[in-house]
């Protein structure tokens, strides 16, 4: 797992803005959301265009404040910083409170209508997200990167570095044992006879394992290289190492005081697959073999993700003579660059032959003094990927979309599977400073050297902004997560429980249940619902399945849950559906929108005419594109980093809870004290959830004591904490990698007391002779030896449970 990072900008070709003009945005936007006749008037209308207006200009303040430009203006103008930020400030607290009457429901509206407010409320915060974290940021970040008085091709230069140092901590999620940045600096305007100059050039051009301050003199360029390694540590700390080695180096500043040096960077985060842990192994790597020093060699800087699964055969094909402090198989792609151009052939030529030759799934960027204008790009298989970004007078090239977001939206993906019409597969790509932002810039090629022109068709726009994947201050994404949890949960909840004469319901508006699925479940042509969904959204569908069942049991609808693999690959035949789905509503659920299987089955069950209603986050996916209704979770954009889901699941569950009371309310089939008491226990659930997050510390105390110890653990309970078990046992096992069994709590037999020490029991909300009964359970673990740890109701107590973590009581269904 690693993370490639890379920018080539030019001269940029704008002036620097107006403050005045950016401040006279500002203040229209603050007036649009202070006006009380909009946002408190109740008309949802008026509310979504005031909001809309507001986020506009941001948009065009941000749009206004990119690149050395709007950095420039900011460094300089620390007056202007501190009113937007003040403005910025006040905006949010407005919308805060939008967002607050939204959930108590004191603005009125309707689901499609809650919908294109949370969407207007989503693109306000992206555009005070924008400037404060983004522009501000990045201003504040160069001004110290650059310090007082810097020339504007330092700014430009210095930005860059800070584009690839925020990219990297983002990228960070893909690997974090090293990190490494390269600069290859060219017109430096440095006397390199100068004394002082060559006593530091000496001293740091000495290190033959290029390690972090190392310098090398390539003909008119200058490379420095900056990098940390580290087997144990916390996000953030390599790029905080990086980010102090730029700051201090008098050396590079004095480089880029030049009215006329660029800069162009290279960076590197990785997880080592292939060497060991350790500033030589970390990438970016030169070409520099054993016994080089003053040969004069074409030098070559290359970062590689994937292995050259070939790497040994090359080394020794090749005779390569690589430092044995080297023991990264990427080490081959600059030596290998660099020996095929003093064959005589061109850079271009070069990269291309020696990628070519490769073996595994790799992605590969590289530079050359040579041609410091340029960036050479590589990508074969489907284990990798690169993005070229296209940003005003610049390329930002990232492993992921989230890496080059702070700076453009759009972008190029490469294609290393799909074979060019000589049959190779993998693609070349070479950018051009001088047409930097544009497509002009981009030149690609197949493996196998044929053109490959860049369509217009072919750019993307990113669905994300750095406000999606902020750590919010967490020390890592599963944290931010479940601390978001409880506001997912609220906003899945906002504009659709009302209250009407002391009785709550559930309003869901024709996007969520359309007009004419109303009317096929109250005229009883829909005779069965499937829910689906895969991993973690199979567990919620067996909630939602469960909460179903429930308030249509009186209609005698059948309701079932399953992984979308087992109905595409055996339910029609096996399951009792056949060909004909024309009776059968299929709820598909899914975070994103794009799970494959997730969405096959959808294609499978609509062709067999089956109604689908979509329970997803994110808006414009193709889950959204293939169901006949969506229920969104959430605001439609909360992404999730971390690998276990937790705040997606716990909104899905409330999504899931929502409809049935809704289907309930449709078929006359809900009792309505019963449904007014769910959908007061699901407004009550973001709080305990408050409660038991609350409760970190004590839980933490508990696994310090039972856990380590402990090999093997397992997983129980009974009804729906059953399914509350399911979705712990593919938590701890995804934060774990322990393999966890899930049982019902009266299903642990002998054997499995014996080889399954450490048994978290699931036992929320039980009483009377259910909760006797599974207490009894516990007993027979503790007695086997097992180490029993409960999760349970407040009050409610478990004697031979060696720890419980206590929850807030809800409603029996939740």
């Amino acid at each position: 797992m690693c993370g490639i990072i890379a920018v080539l900008r030019r001269p940029t070709r704008r002036p620097l803005p107006a403050s005045g003009e950016l401040t006279d945005r500002l203040a229209r936007a603050k007036a649009l959301v202070e006006l009380h006749g909009d946002l408190d008037s109740g008309d949802p209308a008026r509310l979504v265009l005031a909001l809309t207006r507001a986020a506009e200009e941001f948009e065009l303040i941000d749009r206004a404040l990119r690149g050395p430009p709007g950095v420039g203006l900011l460094v300089a103008d620390g007056e202007l910083c501190s009113a937007l930020d003040r403005g910025a400030d006040a905006v949010g607290g407005r919308v805060a409170r939008v967002e607050q009457d939204l959930d108590a429901g004191r603005i009125h509206a309707g689901d499609r209508e809650v919908e294109a407010i949370n969407a207007s409320i989503v693109r306000v915060k992206d555009g005070l997200w924008a400037v404060q974290r983004d522009r501000l940021a990045t201003a504040r970040a160069v001004g110290a990167l650059a310090g007082p008085g810097a020339a504007r091709a330092a700014i430009d230069a210095f930005t860059s570095v800070e584009v690839a140092l925020s990219a990297l901590d983002r990228l960070e999620v893909r690997g974090r044992d090293s990190a490494g940045l390269h600069l290859l600096v060219k017109d430096h305007g440095l006397d390199l006879a100068d004394a002082e100059v060559r006593d530091e050039l000496r001293e740091r051009c000495g290190d033959p394992l290029f390690c972090s301050m190392a310098v090398r003199v390539a003909g008119e360029v200058l490379s420095f290289v900056y990098k940390a390694a580290a087997e144990v540590g916390e996000l953030g700390d390599n790029t905080r190492a990086l980010r102090e080695a730029v700051t201090a180096d008098r050396l590079l500043s004095r480089a880029l005081g030049s009215e006329r040096a660029q800069v162009t960077v290279l960076g590197h985060t990785r997880w080592a697959s292939v060497g060991l842990i350790s500033q030589p192994n970390a990438h970016p790597l030169n070409q520099e073999e054993e016994g080089d020093a003053g040969a004069g060699t074409p030098y070559v800087v290359a970062a590689l993700n994937g292995d050259v699964d070939n790497y040994d055969e090359l080394r020794t094909k090749e005779a390569l003579r690589l430092p044995p402090e080297i023991t990264t198989d990427a080490k081959v792609i600059p030596a290998l660059v660099s020996r095929r151009m003093r064959e005589g052939r061109p850079l271009e030529e070069a990269f291309r032959s020696t990628v070519a030759g490769f073996e595994g799934s790799v992605a590969i960027a590289a530079t050359a003094a040579e041609d410091p204008d340029r960036v050479l790009l590589a990508l074969r298989g489907s284990g990798q990927a690169l993005y070229v970004g296209l940003a005003e007078d610049a390329f930002v090239v990232a492993s992921e979309p989230y890496g080059l977001v702070q700076e453009t939206s759009t972008y190029l993906r490469l294609d290393g599977e799909t074979p060019a019409p000589s049959g190779s597969r993998g693609q070349v790509v070479v950018l051009d400073r001088e047409a930097a932002g544009t497509p002009a810039g981009i030149r690609r090629l197949a493996y196998g050297g044929e053109a490959l022109p860049v369509e217009a068709g072919e750019l993307q726009t990113a669905q994300i902004t750095t406000r999606d994947i902020d750590r919010a201050g967490f020390p890592h994404y599963l944290l931010k997560e479940l601390s978001q949890s409880p506001s997912s949960f609220r906003k899945t909840l906002r504009g659709r429980i009302v209250e009407h004469n002391g009785r709550l319901s559930v309003r869901l508006g024709d996007e969520a249940l359309p007009a004419d699925m109303r009317a096929r479940l109250t005229d009883g042509s829909l005779r069965r619902v499937v829910v689906i969904g895969q991993g973690t959204a199979a567990v919620a569908a067996s909630s939602t399945a469960a909460a179903i069942a429930h308030a249509l049991r009186p209609a005698g609808v059948v309701v079932d849950a399953m992984p979308a693999t087992e109905l595409s690959g055996f339910g029609p035949e096996h399951d009792g559906l056949g060909d004909d789905l024309s009776d059968t509503l299929v709820v598909a659920i899914s975070q994103s929108g794009t799970t494959t299987d997730t969405n096959r089955t959808v294609d499978l069950v609509r062709a067999r005419g089956a109604l689908v209603l979509g329970i997803v986050n994110r808006r414009n996916s193709e889950l959204v594109e293939k169901a006949h209704a969506v229920l969104y979770t959430s605001d439609g954009r909360d992404v999730e980093m971390s690998v276990p889901s937790t705040k997606a699941f716990y909104a899905q569950v409330a999504a899931g809870f929502l409809l049935a009371c809704a289907l309930g309310q449709e078929l006359g089939t809900d009792e309505a004290r019963e449904t007014g008491e769910i959908l007061a226990g699901l407004r009550r659930l973001p709080d305990a959830m408050e409660a038991v997050l609350a409760l970190r510390e004590d839980i933490a105390l508990a696994a310090a004591r039972l856990a380590p110890s402990r090999r093997h653990w397992a997983v129980v309970g009974n009804g729906l904490n059953r399914i509350a078990a399911q979705e712990l046992r593919i938590k701890i096992s995804e934060l774990c990698y322990k393999s966890i069994s899930c049982d019902a709590t009266e299903d642990k037999k002998h054997i499995d007391l014996s080889s399954e020490p450490l048994i978290l029991v699931c036992a929320a909300g039980l009483e009377g002779p259910t909760a006797d009964d599974v207490a009894k359970e516990i007993a027979i673990f503790r007695a086997h030896k097992a180490a029993p740890i409960v999760i349970a109701t407040e009050g409610t107590s478990y004697p031979a449970a060696l720890h419980t973590v206590s929850v807030p009581p809800a409603h029996p269904r939740l």
